[in-house]
Protein backbone atom coordinates (compact mmCIF):
# COMPACT_ATOMS: atom_id res chain seq x y z
CA UNK A 1 0.00 0.00 0.00
CA UNK A 2 1.03 3.58 -0.60
CA UNK A 3 2.48 5.50 2.32
CA UNK A 4 1.34 9.12 2.04
CA UNK A 5 3.70 11.92 2.94
CA UNK A 6 2.84 14.66 5.42
CA UNK A 7 2.28 17.09 2.54
CA UNK A 8 -0.07 14.68 0.74
CA UNK A 9 -2.02 14.06 3.93
CA UNK A 10 -2.29 17.81 4.49
CA UNK A 11 -3.72 18.28 1.00
CA UNK A 12 -6.28 15.56 1.66
CA UNK A 13 -7.20 17.07 5.01
CA UNK A 14 -7.48 20.44 3.30
CA UNK A 15 -10.26 19.35 0.95
CA UNK A 16 -11.87 17.44 3.81
CA UNK A 17 -12.48 20.71 5.63
CA UNK A 18 -14.65 21.95 2.76
CA UNK A 19 -16.83 18.86 2.50
CA UNK A 20 -19.48 19.64 5.10
CA UNK A 21 -20.30 22.92 3.38
CA UNK A 22 -20.13 21.28 -0.05
CA UNK A 23 -22.58 18.58 1.10
CA UNK A 24 -25.12 20.95 2.64
CA UNK A 25 -28.41 20.75 0.74
CA UNK A 26 -27.30 17.93 -1.56
CA UNK A 27 -30.68 16.16 -1.45
CA UNK A 28 -32.52 19.31 -2.47
CA UNK A 29 -30.02 19.95 -5.27
CA UNK A 30 -30.46 16.40 -6.55
CA UNK A 31 -34.22 16.89 -6.67
CA UNK A 32 -33.78 20.19 -8.49
CA UNK A 33 -31.26 18.72 -10.93
CA UNK A 34 -29.39 21.96 -11.54
CA UNK A 35 -25.68 22.74 -11.49
CA UNK A 36 -24.76 24.18 -8.04
CA UNK A 37 -22.92 27.35 -8.91
CA UNK A 38 -22.59 28.32 -5.25
CA UNK A 39 -20.86 25.03 -4.47
CA UNK A 40 -18.63 25.42 -7.52
CA UNK A 41 -17.50 28.72 -6.01
CA UNK A 42 -16.44 26.78 -2.90
CA UNK A 43 -14.66 24.19 -5.04
CA UNK A 44 -12.72 27.02 -6.66
CA UNK A 45 -11.71 28.41 -3.27
CA UNK A 46 -10.55 24.99 -2.07
CA UNK A 47 -7.76 24.89 -4.66
CA UNK A 48 -8.52 21.32 -5.76
CA UNK A 49 -8.93 22.33 -9.42
CA UNK A 50 -5.25 23.27 -9.72
CA UNK A 51 -3.86 20.05 -8.28
CA UNK A 52 -2.22 18.35 -11.29
CA UNK A 53 -1.24 21.45 -13.26
CA UNK A 54 2.03 23.37 -13.45
CA UNK A 55 2.53 26.21 -11.03
CA UNK A 56 3.23 28.68 -13.86
CA UNK A 57 -0.47 28.44 -14.79
CA UNK A 58 -1.71 28.75 -11.21
CA UNK A 59 -1.67 25.03 -10.45
CA UNK A 60 -0.22 23.15 -7.51
CA UNK A 61 2.16 20.95 -9.51
CA UNK A 62 1.08 17.68 -7.91
CA UNK A 63 1.47 14.23 -9.44
CA UNK A 64 -1.25 11.77 -10.39
CA UNK A 65 -1.15 9.82 -7.12
CA UNK A 66 -1.47 12.94 -4.99
CA UNK A 67 -4.34 14.17 -7.16
CA UNK A 68 -6.10 10.83 -6.72
CA UNK A 69 -5.56 10.90 -2.95
CA UNK A 70 -7.25 14.30 -2.66
CA UNK A 71 -10.08 13.29 -5.00
CA UNK A 72 -10.71 10.19 -2.89
CA UNK A 73 -11.04 12.41 0.15
CA UNK A 74 -13.52 14.55 -1.77
CA UNK A 75 -15.56 11.43 -2.54
CA UNK A 76 -15.47 10.35 1.09
CA UNK A 77 -16.57 13.71 2.45
CA UNK A 78 -18.82 15.34 -0.16
CA UNK A 79 -22.27 13.79 -0.56
CA UNK A 80 -23.04 15.54 -3.85
CA UNK A 81 -22.03 12.84 -6.32
CA UNK A 82 -22.85 15.00 -9.31
CA UNK A 83 -20.64 17.83 -8.11
CA UNK A 84 -17.82 15.35 -7.48
CA UNK A 85 -18.25 14.00 -11.00
CA UNK A 86 -18.16 17.51 -12.46
CA UNK A 87 -14.91 18.22 -10.61
CA UNK A 88 -13.21 15.06 -11.93
CA UNK A 89 -14.49 15.69 -15.45
CA UNK A 90 -13.30 19.29 -15.38
CA UNK A 91 -9.79 18.23 -14.37
CA UNK A 92 -9.28 15.56 -16.99
CA UNK A 93 -11.33 16.77 -19.95
CA UNK A 94 -9.57 19.98 -20.92
CA UNK A 95 -6.74 20.57 -18.46
CA UNK A 96 -5.01 17.20 -18.76
CA UNK A 97 -4.77 17.14 -22.58
CA UNK A 98 -3.68 20.78 -22.68
CA UNK A 99 -0.94 20.23 -20.12
CA UNK A 100 0.38 17.11 -21.86
CA UNK A 101 -0.11 18.00 -25.54
CA UNK A 102 -1.09 21.66 -25.83
CA UNK A 103 1.03 24.31 -27.50
CA UNK A 104 2.51 27.11 -25.35
CA UNK A 105 -0.14 29.40 -26.83
CA UNK A 106 -3.03 27.09 -25.85
CA UNK A 107 -1.63 26.56 -22.37
CA UNK A 108 -1.20 30.28 -21.73
CA UNK A 109 -4.69 31.01 -23.04
CA UNK A 110 -6.65 28.33 -21.21
CA UNK A 111 -4.82 26.66 -18.31
CA UNK A 112 -5.03 29.61 -15.87
CA UNK A 113 -8.83 29.57 -16.16
CA UNK A 114 -8.93 25.78 -15.82
CA UNK A 115 -6.74 25.90 -12.68
CA UNK A 116 -8.88 28.58 -11.05
CA UNK A 117 -12.20 27.08 -12.16
CA UNK A 118 -13.21 30.33 -13.83
CA UNK A 119 -13.48 28.27 -17.01
CA UNK A 120 -15.25 24.93 -16.66
CA UNK A 121 -13.89 22.16 -18.86
CA UNK A 122 -15.67 19.40 -20.76
CA UNK A 123 -14.80 17.00 -23.54
CA UNK A 124 -16.91 16.03 -26.51
CA UNK A 125 -16.24 12.43 -27.52
CA UNK A 126 -19.40 10.34 -27.72
CA UNK A 127 -22.01 10.56 -30.44
CA UNK A 128 -25.51 9.17 -30.52
CA UNK A 129 -24.70 6.54 -33.14
CA UNK A 130 -21.21 5.54 -32.00
CA UNK A 131 -21.36 5.45 -28.18
CA UNK A 132 -18.31 3.64 -26.79
CA UNK A 133 -17.03 3.05 -30.34
CA UNK A 134 -15.09 6.32 -30.49
CA UNK A 135 -13.42 5.46 -33.80
CA UNK A 136 -16.85 5.42 -35.46
CA UNK A 137 -17.38 9.14 -34.79
CA UNK A 138 -18.93 11.13 -37.64
CA UNK A 139 -18.15 14.67 -36.54
CA UNK A 140 -15.65 16.09 -39.03
CA UNK A 141 -13.07 18.84 -39.02
CA UNK A 142 -12.32 19.94 -42.58
CA UNK A 143 -9.27 22.03 -43.39
CA UNK A 144 -10.39 25.30 -44.98
CA UNK A 145 -7.96 28.16 -45.43
CA UNK A 146 -5.90 28.79 -42.29
CA UNK A 147 -8.22 26.82 -40.00
CA UNK A 148 -10.76 24.04 -39.70
CA UNK A 149 -14.55 23.83 -39.94
CA UNK A 150 -16.34 21.50 -37.54
CA UNK A 151 -19.55 19.81 -38.66
CA UNK A 152 -21.59 17.28 -36.69
CA UNK A 153 -22.77 16.77 -33.13
CA UNK A 154 -21.75 15.23 -29.82
CA UNK A 155 -23.88 13.62 -27.12
CA UNK A 156 -23.53 12.82 -23.40
CA UNK A 157 -21.20 15.77 -22.78
CA UNK A 158 -20.74 16.01 -19.01
CA UNK A 159 -20.46 19.66 -17.90
CA UNK A 160 -21.50 20.61 -21.45
CA UNK A 161 -24.30 23.02 -20.55
CA UNK A 162 -22.03 25.02 -18.20
CA UNK A 163 -18.58 24.57 -19.77
CA UNK A 164 -16.54 27.39 -21.25
CA UNK A 165 -13.97 25.20 -22.98
CA UNK A 166 -14.44 21.92 -24.83
CA UNK A 167 -11.93 19.37 -26.01
CA UNK A 168 -13.60 18.22 -29.21
CA UNK A 169 -12.53 15.05 -30.99
CA UNK A 170 -13.33 15.04 -34.70
CA UNK A 171 -12.39 13.15 -37.81
CA UNK A 172 -9.85 14.99 -39.98
CA UNK A 173 -9.29 12.13 -42.43
CA UNK A 174 -12.11 10.30 -44.21
CA UNK A 175 -10.54 6.88 -43.74
CA UNK A 176 -11.24 5.03 -40.52
CA UNK A 177 -8.65 4.35 -37.90
CA UNK A 178 -6.99 6.17 -35.03
CA UNK A 179 -4.78 8.38 -37.24
CA UNK A 180 -7.85 10.06 -38.70
CA UNK A 181 -8.89 11.80 -35.46
CA UNK A 182 -7.74 15.18 -34.13
CA UNK A 183 -8.39 16.94 -30.81
CA UNK A 184 -9.33 20.63 -30.71
CA UNK A 185 -9.73 23.20 -27.94
CA UNK A 186 -13.02 24.95 -28.74
CA UNK A 187 -14.32 27.91 -26.77
CA UNK A 188 -18.00 28.18 -25.93
CA UNK A 189 -18.59 31.44 -27.77
CA UNK A 190 -17.16 30.15 -31.07
CA UNK A 191 -19.63 30.97 -33.89
CA UNK A 192 -21.32 27.83 -35.17
CA UNK A 193 -21.12 26.00 -31.84
CA UNK A 194 -24.57 25.41 -30.36
CA UNK A 195 -24.67 24.17 -26.77
CA UNK A 196 -27.80 22.21 -25.98
CA UNK A 197 -29.89 22.53 -22.84
CA UNK A 198 -29.28 20.09 -19.95
CA UNK A 199 -31.00 16.73 -20.35
CA UNK A 200 -32.63 14.92 -17.44
CA UNK A 201 -30.70 11.95 -16.08
CA UNK A 202 -31.30 9.08 -13.67
CA UNK A 203 -28.45 10.04 -11.36
CA UNK A 204 -25.51 12.45 -11.00
CA UNK A 205 -28.14 15.11 -11.56
CA UNK A 206 -26.02 18.07 -10.47
CA UNK A 207 -23.46 17.24 -13.18
CA UNK A 208 -25.23 18.73 -16.21
CA UNK A 209 -25.27 16.57 -19.33
CA UNK A 210 -26.00 17.89 -22.80
CA UNK A 211 -25.36 17.88 -26.53
CA UNK A 212 -23.15 19.99 -28.78
CA UNK A 213 -23.91 20.85 -32.39
CA UNK A 214 -21.34 22.15 -34.86
CA UNK A 215 -22.89 24.08 -37.74
CA UNK A 216 -19.95 25.19 -39.89
CA UNK A 217 -18.07 25.99 -36.70
CA UNK A 218 -14.82 27.65 -37.79
CA UNK A 219 -11.78 27.30 -35.54
CA UNK A 220 -8.15 28.36 -36.07
CA UNK A 221 -5.38 25.85 -36.74
CA UNK A 222 -3.88 26.94 -33.41
CA UNK A 223 -6.79 25.18 -31.66
CA UNK A 224 -5.32 21.76 -32.49
CA UNK A 225 -4.20 19.92 -29.34
CA UNK A 226 -1.03 18.05 -30.24
CA UNK A 227 -0.85 17.42 -33.97
CA UNK A 228 -3.38 16.78 -36.70
CA UNK A 229 -4.10 13.05 -36.61
CA UNK A 230 -2.88 12.55 -33.03
CA UNK A 231 -6.34 12.77 -31.47
CA UNK A 232 -6.51 9.10 -30.56
CA UNK A 233 -3.19 9.40 -28.69
CA UNK A 234 -4.59 12.39 -26.81
CA UNK A 235 -7.82 10.51 -26.06
CA UNK A 236 -5.96 7.44 -24.82
CA UNK A 237 -3.99 9.56 -22.35
CA UNK A 238 -7.09 11.43 -21.21
CA UNK A 239 -9.15 8.27 -20.69
CA UNK A 240 -6.49 6.76 -18.43
CA UNK A 241 -6.64 9.87 -16.26
CA UNK A 242 -10.44 9.98 -16.44
CA UNK A 243 -10.88 6.42 -15.20
CA UNK A 244 -8.35 6.77 -12.39
CA UNK A 245 -9.58 10.17 -11.20
CA UNK A 246 -13.32 9.56 -11.59
CA UNK A 247 -13.32 6.14 -9.98
CA UNK A 248 -11.04 7.03 -7.09
CA UNK A 249 -13.78 9.52 -6.19
CA UNK A 250 -16.13 6.53 -6.34
CA UNK A 251 -13.83 4.66 -3.95
CA UNK A 252 -14.20 7.52 -1.48
CA UNK A 253 -17.96 7.31 -1.77
CA UNK A 254 -17.80 3.56 -1.18
CA UNK A 255 -15.73 4.14 1.96
CA UNK A 256 -18.30 6.56 3.39
CA UNK A 257 -21.15 4.18 2.53
CA UNK A 258 -19.38 1.23 4.15
CA UNK A 259 -18.75 3.15 7.38
CA UNK A 260 -22.38 4.23 7.45
CA UNK A 261 -23.64 0.68 7.00
CA UNK A 262 -21.34 -0.70 9.71
CA UNK A 263 -22.59 1.92 12.16
CA UNK A 264 -26.22 1.24 11.25
CA UNK A 265 -25.79 -2.54 11.54
CA UNK A 266 -24.40 -2.13 15.05
CA UNK A 267 -27.11 0.24 16.24
CA UNK A 268 -30.26 -1.05 14.54
CA UNK A 269 -31.93 -3.67 16.75
CA UNK A 270 -34.49 -6.16 15.46
CA UNK A 271 -35.83 -9.20 17.30
CA UNK A 272 -33.72 -8.29 20.31
CA UNK A 273 -30.29 -8.03 18.69
CA UNK A 274 -28.34 -5.77 16.33
CA UNK A 275 -29.00 -6.58 12.69
CA UNK A 276 -25.26 -6.88 12.12
CA UNK A 277 -25.32 -10.17 14.02
CA UNK A 278 -27.31 -11.67 11.14
CA UNK A 279 -25.10 -13.23 8.48
CA UNK A 280 -27.34 -11.92 5.73
CA UNK A 281 -26.40 -8.40 6.84
CA UNK A 282 -22.80 -8.95 7.91
CA UNK A 283 -21.89 -10.80 4.73
CA UNK A 284 -23.25 -7.97 2.61
CA UNK A 285 -21.05 -5.55 4.54
CA UNK A 286 -18.04 -7.85 4.16
CA UNK A 287 -18.62 -7.91 0.40
CA UNK A 288 -18.78 -4.10 0.43
CA UNK A 289 -15.39 -4.02 2.17
CA UNK A 290 -13.84 -6.50 -0.25
CA UNK A 291 -15.17 -4.55 -3.24
CA UNK A 292 -13.79 -1.29 -1.88
CA UNK A 293 -10.34 -2.65 -1.05
CA UNK A 294 -10.01 -4.46 -4.36
CA UNK A 295 -11.05 -1.42 -6.39
CA UNK A 296 -8.70 0.88 -4.46
CA UNK A 297 -5.76 -1.48 -4.90
CA UNK A 298 -6.27 -1.72 -8.65
CA UNK A 299 -6.75 2.03 -9.03
CA UNK A 300 -3.64 3.02 -7.09
CA UNK A 301 -1.43 0.19 -8.36
CA UNK A 302 -2.40 1.15 -11.91
CA UNK A 303 -1.56 4.79 -11.22
CA UNK A 304 1.88 3.77 -9.94
CA UNK A 305 2.52 1.74 -13.10
CA UNK A 306 1.21 4.52 -15.36
CA UNK A 307 3.49 7.05 -13.67
CA UNK A 308 6.41 4.67 -14.23
CA UNK A 309 5.65 4.60 -17.95
CA UNK A 310 4.47 0.99 -18.08
CA UNK A 311 1.76 -0.42 -20.32
CA UNK A 312 -1.45 -0.28 -18.29
CA UNK A 313 -4.03 -1.12 -20.96
CA UNK A 314 -5.29 -4.18 -19.08
CA UNK A 315 -4.87 -2.57 -15.67
CA UNK A 316 -7.02 0.42 -16.63
CA UNK A 317 -9.77 -1.86 -17.95
CA UNK A 318 -9.74 -4.03 -14.82
CA UNK A 319 -9.71 -0.98 -12.54
CA UNK A 320 -12.65 0.61 -14.29
CA UNK A 321 -14.64 -2.62 -14.39
CA UNK A 322 -14.03 -3.42 -10.72
CA UNK A 323 -14.69 0.07 -9.40
CA UNK A 324 -17.86 0.58 -11.41
CA UNK A 325 -19.41 -2.79 -10.61
CA UNK A 326 -18.30 -2.77 -6.95
CA UNK A 327 -19.79 0.66 -6.39
CA UNK A 328 -23.10 -0.40 -7.90
CA UNK A 329 -23.18 -3.55 -5.75
CA UNK A 330 -22.23 -1.50 -2.69
CA UNK A 331 -24.99 1.05 -3.28
CA UNK A 332 -27.63 -1.65 -3.75
CA UNK A 333 -26.45 -3.47 -0.62
CA UNK A 334 -26.68 -0.27 1.40
CA UNK A 335 -30.30 0.27 0.37
CA UNK A 336 -31.09 -3.31 1.34
CA UNK A 337 -29.28 -3.07 4.67
CA UNK A 338 -31.23 0.07 5.60
CA UNK A 339 -34.46 -1.58 4.40
CA UNK A 340 -37.44 0.74 4.19
CA UNK A 341 -35.33 3.68 5.34
CA UNK A 342 -32.89 3.05 2.49
CA UNK A 343 -35.76 3.40 0.04
CA UNK A 344 -36.60 6.90 1.33
CA UNK A 345 -35.01 9.88 -0.35
CA UNK A 346 -34.16 11.56 2.95
CA UNK A 347 -31.45 9.00 3.71
CA UNK A 348 -29.63 9.67 0.44
CA UNK A 349 -28.96 5.99 -0.24
CA UNK A 350 -31.39 5.68 -3.13
CA UNK A 351 -29.60 8.69 -4.64
CA UNK A 352 -26.30 6.84 -4.24
CA UNK A 353 -27.80 3.88 -6.08
CA UNK A 354 -29.05 6.04 -8.95
CA UNK A 355 -25.63 7.70 -9.19
CA UNK A 356 -23.85 4.33 -9.16
CA UNK A 357 -25.77 3.00 -12.17
CA UNK A 358 -23.72 5.33 -14.39
CA UNK A 359 -20.38 3.79 -13.40
CA UNK A 360 -20.58 0.66 -15.57
CA UNK A 361 -21.62 2.85 -18.53
CA UNK A 362 -19.47 5.98 -18.82
CA UNK A 363 -15.76 5.94 -19.79
CA UNK A 364 -16.33 2.76 -21.78
CA UNK A 365 -18.98 0.27 -20.71
CA UNK A 366 -18.26 -2.78 -18.58
CA UNK A 367 -18.75 -4.92 -21.68
CA UNK A 368 -16.14 -2.88 -23.57
CA UNK A 369 -13.67 -3.35 -20.70
CA UNK A 370 -14.19 -7.11 -20.72
CA UNK A 371 -13.66 -7.16 -24.48
CA UNK A 372 -10.43 -5.18 -24.04
CA UNK A 373 -9.14 -7.52 -21.34
CA UNK A 374 -10.03 -10.54 -23.49
CA UNK A 375 -8.15 -9.03 -26.43
CA UNK A 376 -5.07 -8.48 -24.28
CA UNK A 377 -5.27 -12.17 -23.34
CA UNK A 378 -5.16 -13.03 -27.03
CA UNK A 379 -8.82 -14.05 -27.27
Amino acid sequence: MISWSADQIALGDGIGRWCEELSAGHLERDAEGAFPWDKWALIRKSGILGLPFDEQWGGLGQDLLTTMHVLERLGTGCRDGGLNFSVATHLVSAGVPLQRFGSPELKARHLPGICSGETIGAHAISETESGSDALAMRTTATREGDGFVLRGSKSFVTNGPVAGLFTVYARTHPDGGPLGITAFAVERDTPGLVVGAPVATMGLRTAPLGELHFDDCRIPASAVIGRVGSGFLVLDHVMKWEILCSFVVTAGQMRHRLDRCVEYARERVQFGRPIGSNQSISHRIVDMRIGLDTARKWLYDTAVRLTAGENVTTDIAVSKLLAGESNLASALAAVQIFGGSGYLTEYGLEKDLRDAVAGPIYSGTTEIQRNRIAAMLGL
